[in-house]
């Protein structure tokens, strides 16, 4: 007889693992609900007997997740034909405004996501659009079909709309989360737009460095070599740069590919993402833009999945699992212990010491007067104009400061190399008044 390990949460949301020896996956998902769990994850143990059967578990398993209170979205690991790529943000975004705006009219989802997938010119989506028609023509729910592509459609993405299977409206949830994902693609392109223009100076800084030390340094030290003039020290300090480039290339090239290689590594650690977290919350000017725009998510994530009937357990773990920085994620993962434990979300915000004193007080009123979810929209819209406003600063600061930088590090070395012609002039002046 197989046996099947499960993932499942309580009543309470806290997540419990085991393994249960029935005859098949229906039967497994029936043993944990007698325990009173809720199913999120079940997978047999040995390996699967042949292609054909691993859809039909993903598919039983997505169902015992679609009952009301159900818990987290579905996410059996197998390996979906013709899926190897992904989609982009913003391919997703005008799919779910379509979408949203198809059934709002009448349309049935079914039709719709037909109609979409005639138009489709991605081609991933395209073939994921085709499963989804053909998981709802075979009698999943929406949300069941979207749990079968967890690449494409996050957590957020699918308890969203099994909430608004279960309370009826659908139409809703998907124009709250096109205008979601609207807002979110609207701040991450202000934020490469205003950082746009310092990484281009940079490059330009970078590449006429390159090209300073490589060619035109090296012509000065063949001119002073010839003239033999004193070299100041930081002349010499220049010109010793410059051959370390010039004749050691290769090796200055991987040198710098070798440190941007360790940085990455060191911030997938769990210690060094921790540490990089913090201080890009620190930076002097993206800093604020940074902190600005991870509560603006935070706030606008839990109110909108609140809003849609989603548990709050369950919405401060995805909340916690999209946060995008872990000091903000810790943050999230002890407002969920205090929840679990019947306590306020206030407290354990306001202990955290990452969130301002206004939305900690926003969030205390928003919970003593029981509208929660529309006070962490008002503060999502709120952060979300501090955040254009941060833009703007930052690009208004950053220009000036690049400019200077270019300015400093070009003119560093003009006068690196104009120091012993300013001495050999100084000497032949020197000279000429003492023969007079």
């Amino acid at each position: 007889m197989p046996k099947y390990d499960y993932v499942a949460l309580d009543n309470r949301g806290k997540e419990t693992k085991g393994t249960v020896e029935v005859a098949s996956q229906n039967e497994a998902i029936g043993r944990v609900k007698e325990m009173g769990l809720f199913p999120t994850k079940i997978v047999e143990t040995e390996k699967s007997q042949g292609k054909k059967s691993a859809p039909k578990k993903t598919q039983s398993a997505a169902k015992a997740g679609g009952k009301k209170g159900g818990a987290l979205n579905i996410n059996i690991n197998i390996q979906i034909p013709g899926l190897g790529g992904k989609v982009k943000p913003k391919v997703l975004t005008a799919f779910t405004r379509q979408l949203a705006t198809l059934v709002d009219a009448g349309l049935p989802l079914l039709r719709g996501l037909r109609v979409l997938e005639k138009q489709e010119r991605s081609g991933v989506l395209k073939k994921v659009l085709g499963d989804l028609a053909l998981s709802i023509e075979g009698g999943s729910t929406f949300s069941e079909a979207l749990a079968q592509h967890p690449k494409i459609f996050n957590r957020l993405f699918v308890n969203m709309i099994k909430a608004g299977e279960l309370g009826g409206v659908l139409e809703v949830v998907l124009k709250r989360l096109a205008e979601f994902s609207e807002k979110a693609q609207k701040i991450k392109g202000k934020i490469k737009a205003a950082l746009f223009y310092p990484v281009a100076v940079l490059i330009v800084a970078v590449g006429i460095l390159t090209l300073l030390m490589v060619m035109v340094v090296p012509k000065f030290k063949e001119v002073f070599a010839g003239m033999g003039v004193k070299m100041p020290g930081f002349t010499l300090f220049v010109l010793a740069v410059s051959d370390a480039i010039r004749l050691h290339f290769v090796q200055t090239i991987g040198a710098v590919a070798v440190v941007v290689v360790l940085f990455l590594l060191a911030i997938k650690t769990k210690i060094g993402r921790y540490v990089w977290d913090k201080v890009k919350l620190k930076m002097p000017v993206l800093g604020p833009v940074i902190s600005r725009n991870a509560i603006a998510r935070f706030t606008r994530t839990l109110g909108t999945l609140v809003s849609s009937g989603v548990p709050i357990l369950q919405a401060l773990t995805i909340v916690k699992e999209t946060a995008g920085n872990v000091i903000i994620s810790n943050a999230i993962a002890g407002v969920h212990e205090s929840v679990k434990e019947g306590e306020t979300i206030t407290a354990p915000l306001e202990a955290s010491g990452v969130f301002p004193p206004m939305v900690v007080s926003m969030v205390d009123v928003g919970e003593q007067t029981g509208a929660l979810p529309e006070m962490l929209l008002k503060i999502s819209d709120n952060y979300d104009e501090e955040v254009d406003n941060a833009v703007a600063s930052m690009t208004s600061l950053l220009e000036p400061i690049m400019i200077v930088f270019l300015a400093v590090v070009v003119g560093s070395i003009v006068i690196a190399m104009f120091l012993p012609l300013i001495a050999m002039i100084t000497n032949l002046s020197g000279e000429g008044g003492g023969g007079d």
